[in-house]
């Protein structure tokens, strides 16, 4: 069945597993690199040879790139179970150019690679955006390496020396300035009078045939263009991406901070060019579940009365329709509860729930449980290959869990683990990782019910995201409250309320006054669980709820439901650490994603709550202002240091709402360096949408995360890093703006600033004491967050075309001083004649035959004769030039 192009925008994705646990080398070859279809994308027997034709056209790429040390080795293509025809207009502003989703610092391993089924399929559009090979290994440094673009849409010309530049790197291509007639003409280009910089509509050319084998990631798309920008011939002051956030060229990253960075200065080059890769379809089935339950001694008590409450949770809320799931349990012997059953409707759950188990006693032999379960999985197909494992267990073993655990490992099941104890078993941890499952370990406390929330998160996303359960709430902390039901939700809502010692009283009122007592819940005594489901589709708005209870006991109450129509997706939140393991010495950060259906949320609240083993819990703000830990400002993904780090394993929960209004959807135009600009679907605008979706709250559990502090406390660590500095030069006042840093990276108020500046933008990046010293006494430091400005006067006459650098440091209190921020740059530029770097040989001739035919009719033929030499003079010029950026704020290229 051929694809609409009108279908489905946001379907294909590169995923990256974890920074320890997902792509990896095996020699010189990359090796488990997965390319998940989303079960959304049309069905098109093309789409699998497309991706394999891409990758291996890529690997190729690679190997030449990086000095014939690496290529990809190894792909696995993961295909949906059912193909559904669907038109998902959700997200239509990012139009059909590749992207990759980084939320980290320079050098950080992005989130996933997204393309779409219609760049894929659709062979013309590889003259806009070049080889798919190429435009593959470009995104893979974004991914793997955490390198970013040295082109940049909105920023396409600057001024340097007097004189304007073309953003790019190296600054050795040389460029021209013109715009582009509607006859397609070429003419000078205009002058902004404001920035003094070529106005809308101007584009800058390159000659094809100059010989320039950098950057991938400034022209991946021409043909000389082979490898990544070195040090030497880096473009410094170009205001792109990779200058923002790493100011140093793209291989020097690559080499030096990459997760790579140690394998790829030990590797050798091979001798000869690397085989194409070895490619493996997996066609996703329905999911497969089995839940390995520990009943052993020590699960007695209210642990095994949490597991029954959040496995019930588990059955009767989260596991979606048609999945299999399996129960076993284990102590001194392992025993099978149920084997592979199809969840076909509420009278399946409910059964399957009545098999939990509910005593406790034995040894706990954790061999035996994995085993028994792994035999339950093979049960559908022979295999386990795909299939998840929830495994969970007090956390010590009775036998040696070391020797089962590498068979568990290359079954190819996902193994989720979640342990109760302070002290689990480092192989738990392994087994997550290695299979790409979860970690956590929620505590035991009747008044956290962590293990709800665990049990919550695991579920296995097809990027289908209307089927998927949400969390819209999780309270532990107070008795009478609000949850908001938001118009993206609404199906299969249910409120569940457990109980530590009593049956307390419970009122739930609807938006419309609707109200639901006891006599509408389900009551079970043993679990000690309080259940209303609301029938239908819920009421959306504001639900009250009062729960009283006559003595006081721990009381929570959680409330998940489910998108209420198939074209609009639920508004989701996804949270996780920066690092799974810390000695103290280098920060944390917290991340939360919040979006819908790939489309920034921005403007929302957002928590996170850590809470250490010992009971210790932290809470922050999270932010998305593109300052401290956070990568880019309205993007949707909220981010913030966590500095306060205690020994031992920590949870992470997030919380996110929108109680005033504020919150938008965010349509970011997501920017490539791509070659055609006729070719190219008109840019979206840049606008923030009203989200007229009500009231929300959402709710979300990480990882958990181990801390083994190397002293007795973490680091002292500085105000970080100053990333969005920039300055201006009005007559002679310089005026510099940035967001405020912290006393403790982003967190508190920092001592002082030291400002310096120079003519010598390298200078000043590598030497920053060197530099000219701006006085600051007058200068006190803001909370961290807040927007700073500053303006002065230099002991100097700034010159018309001066362009000058400037660069801030912040220390705290302790004097641990921060790192040098971006190197921003001004340049004093008066209204005057035409700027250097623009001209068109052609204006003047063209005013002059004009001219002429005004003059006299005599002179027609002559001017005729003229102008079509002139026409064919032009389009031979245009033949032998790239179009390389328009000043549209669209990274277009002419082929």
């Amino acid at each position: 069945r051929a694809m609409d192009s009108r279908m489905v925008f946001v379907l294909l994705w590169m995923l990256l597993l974890s920074t320890s646990t997902g792509i990896k080398l095996d020699g010189n070859g990359y090796v488990d690199v997965v390319i998940a279809i989303s079960s959304k994308v049309p069905q098109d027997n093309r789409l699998i040879d497309k991706i394999k034709e891409m990758v291996t056209e890529g690997s190729l790429y690679l190997y030449h790139a990086l000095d014939e040390k690496v290529y990809f080795k190894e792909a696995t293509i993961l295909v949906p179970p059912q193909i559904m025809l669907l038109i998902d207009n959700a997200n239509p502003s990012y139009g059909f150019e590749p992207y990759t989703n980084q939320y980290g610092e320079c050098g950080a391993e992005g989130e996933y690679i997204h393309f779409t089924p219609e760049y894929l399929l659709n062979d013309t559009l590889t003259e806009l955006y070049g080889s798919r090979g190429k435009i593959f290994v470009h995104e893979w440094a974004h991914l793997r390496w955490g390198v970013f673009d040295e082109c940049n849409g909105e920023k396409p010309f600057y001024h340097s020396n007097g004189g304007i530049e073309a953003t790019r790197c190296s600054k050795n291509i040389k460029v021209e300035f013109y715009e582009v007639t509607a006859g397609g003409s070429l003419q000078q280009c205009s002058i902004d009078p404001q920035t003094s910089l070529p106005t809308k509509g101007c584009m800058f050319f390159l000659d094809r045939n100059q010989i320039t084998n950098s950057s991938i990631m400034f022209l991946p798309s021409l043909n000389a263009v082979t490898t990544f920008c070195h040090e030497n011939e880096h473009n410094y002051e170009a205001p792109n991406m990779q200058n923002k956030k790493c100011e140093k060229a793209t291989w020097t990253v690559i080499f030096e901070d990459s997760v790579d960075k140690d394998a790829l200065r030990s590797l050798k080059p091979l001798q000869s060019p690397p085989p194409p890769p070895s490619f493996k379809v997996v066609q996703r089935k329905q999911r497969v579940v089995c839940l390995i339950l520990d009943v052993s001694g020590s699960m007695a008590g209210s642990r095994i009365l949490q597991q029954q409450q959040a496995a019930t949770h588990f059955l009767r809320n989260i596991i979606e329709n048609q999945a299999r799931v399996g129960i076993v349990q284990f102590s001194t012997e392992a025993s099978t509860l149920s084997r592979l059953t199809t969840i076909s409707s509420d009278t399946t759950r409910e059964n399957l729930i009545k098999l939990l188990p509910k005593v406790a006693g034995g040894w706990t032999n954790m061999c035996l449980g994995l085993s028994q379960g792994l035999q339950i999985l093979q049960e559908d197909n022979g295999d386990a290959l795909g299939d998840e494992i929830i495994f969970l267990t007090d956390g010590q073993a009775t036998d040696n869990i070391a020797v089962c655990v590498p068979s568990a490992i290359q079954s190819g099941a996902i193994i989720h683990t979640l342990a109760f104890s302070n002290s689990a078993a480092r192989e738990l941890t392994e087994m997550a990782n290695k299979t790409g499952g979860q970690f956590l370990s929620p505590n035991d406390k009747t008044t956290s019910n962590q293990l709800m929330d665990a049990f919550a998160s695991l579920t296995l996303s097809t990027g289908d995201y209307i089927k998927e359960p949400v969390q819209v709430s999780r309270t532990s902390d107070w008795f009478n409250g609000t949850v908001s039901v938001d118009q993206t939700v609404g199906n299969k809502t249910s409120f569940v309320i457990i109980y530590e010692t009593s049956f307390p009283s419970v009122y739930i009122q609807s938006p419309s006054g609707s109200v639901y007592t006891q006599t509408n819940m389900s009551h079970d005594v043993s679990q000690k669980t309080v259940t209303l489901k609301i029938p239908g589709t819920a009421e959306h708005g504001d639900w009250k709820y009062s729960i009283q209870a006559k003595i006081l006991q721990a009381l929570t109450l959680t409330v998940t439901s489910q998108a209420t129509q198939a074209d609009v997706p639920p508004i989701i939140v996804k949270t996780h650490m920066n690092q799974q393991f810390s000695d103290g010495t280098k920060p944390m950060i917290v991340f939360a994603e919040v979006s819908q259906s790939y489309r920034p949320v921005i403007n929302a609240e957002v928590w996170a709550t850590l809470e250490s083993e010992t009971g210790s819990i932290h809470i922050l703000q999270l932010l998305d202002n593109g300052a401290g830990a956070d990568a880019f400002q309205n993007d949707g993904i909220y981010s913030r240091y966590f500095t306060k780090m205690v020994n031992g394993r920590s949870s992470l929960k997030v919380r996110v709402k929108n109680q005033d209004g504020q919150t938008k959807f965010a349509a970011l135009y997501v920017p490539g360096c791509v070659l055609n600009v006729q070719l190219s679907p008109p840019k979206p605008p840049i606008f923030e949408e009203p989200l007229d979706v009500g009231n929300f709250t959402r709710t979300d559990t990480g990882e958990s995360f181990m801390v083994k502090l190397s002293g007795q406390a973490p680091s002292n660590f500085p105000p970080n890093r100053i990333t969005d500095l920039s300055a201006e030069i009005q007559e002679d006042t310089v005026l510099l703006n940035w967001t405020a840093p912290g006393e403790d990276l982003d967190q508190g108020t920092a001592k002082s600033y030291e400002i310096r500046w120079s003519f010598d933008l390298k200078m000043l990046r590598f030497n920053f004491s060197n530099g000219h010293e701006v006085n600051t006494t007058a200068v006190s430091p803001q909370k961290a967050g807040s927007v700073e400005q500053h303006s002065f006067n230099l002991n100097i006459t700034i010159q018309n075309g001066t362009t000058l650098f400037f660069a801030v440091q912040s220390e705290d209190k302790q004097k641990a001083k921060s790192e040098t921020s971006n190197i921003a740059q001004a340049s004093k530029i008066l209204p005057g004649p035409k700027p250097q770097g623009i001209s068109n040989p052609g204006m003047n001739l063209t005013v002059l035959v004009i001219s002429l035919c005004v003059v006299t009719v005599v002179l027609c033929f002559i001017v005729v004769v003229v102008v079509c030499a002139v026409k064919r003079r032009k389009r031979s010029a245009k033949s032998d030039m790239a179009l390389i950026i328009t000043n549209e704020g669209q990274n277009n290229l002419y082929a």
